[in-house]
């Protein structure tokens, strides 16, 4: 009896781990790229923590009013996703507006600063993202591979036990 129960909780604690993975890894079979919006820019219909996924997109086709994600053109590191609000085709690049900013942005975007255009948005999701992708939910998803592995072997030695009785 005791063998069924740490088996079934070991069972389920990697079950919860591999669902709370899926939307973070299986996009990217797919060809998706997956990041956490951290500025309210985009907000209300992106808010921040929601994750974004970027789907590959013929440049030339994107219209007014897609989002579209792009580097920043400062340091190329920062992603930024901002609705299109003139797209180029000419001379290469988009003119873009956050939703909640005022204007639109001060420079244009290059087509090849884009990353893609923003197929789907989960709001509070990039949160899951950031734990996961961070040092301690690294830390922690190791844990509960861990202790998933801990019960299954109290499981084994429950169900011996109980054989050799």
């Amino acid at each position: 009896m005791a063998g069924a129960v740490f088996r079934s909780l070991g069972t389920l604690l990697l079950i919860g781990l591999i669902l709370a993975c899926l939307p973070l890894t299986v996009p990217r079979l797919f060809g998706y790229h997956i990041y956490s919006v951290v500025s309210g820019s985009m907000e209300p219909s992106i808010p921040t923590g929601s994750l974004v996924y970027i789907g590959e997109a013929e440049l030339k086709d994107v219209s007014e009013g897609e989002v579209i994600a792009f580097y920043g053109t400062r340091d190329m590191a920062s992603i930024i996703t901002h609705r299109v609000v003139e797209n180029r085709v000419l001379t290469g690049e988009f003119i873009t507006k956050g939703d909640a900013n005022q204007t639109a942005d001060m420079n244009p975007v290059l087509y090849e600063n884009v990353i893609g255009k923003v197929v789907h948005s989960v709001p509070a999701a990039g949160a899951m993202a950031e734990m996961f992708t961070s040092r301690e939910g690294k830390m922690l998803a190791g844990a509960v591979i861990v202790g998933a592995i801990l019960l299954q072997m109290l499981a084994f030695l429950a169900e011996r036990r109980e054989q050799m009785q």
